[in-house]
């Protein structure tokens, strides 16, 4: 990556030398420049930005698939969702019992 090139530049300026020799309007050096800057991209998973991030990058990858893979995904969000909604109604019917006598 260039010394002056900034992280708000698009990947396939910010790569310009790894990506040397290739059309730079070609849709597969753009998927290239792009995960070049996924793998260079550093976020703390301990802060709500590097949660939000880890999950969008989940999304994107989870649309990007095809076929089963997909569905693993889908089914695995759903889990996920379940697990999160049994939490909150445990944690509600724990308040509501307290207060309740």
């Amino acid at each position: 990556m260039g010394v002056n090139a900034s992280p708000d530049e698009p990947a396939s300026q910010r790569f310009r030398e790894d990506l040397e020799g290739l059309d730079p309007h070609d849709p597969e050096v753009k998927a290239f420049a792009a995960h070049l800057d996924r793998i260079e991209t550093s976020r703390s998973g301990y802060t709500v930005e590097g949660y939000l991030g880890g999950i969008s990058d989940f999304a994107d990858s989870a649309n990007r698939l095809g076929g089963h893979y997909r569905m693993l995904a889908l089914l695995f969000i759903g889990l996920i969702l379940i697990g999160v909604g049994v939490a909150v109604w445990d944690s509600l019917v724990f308040i509501l019992s307290s207060f309740g006598g």
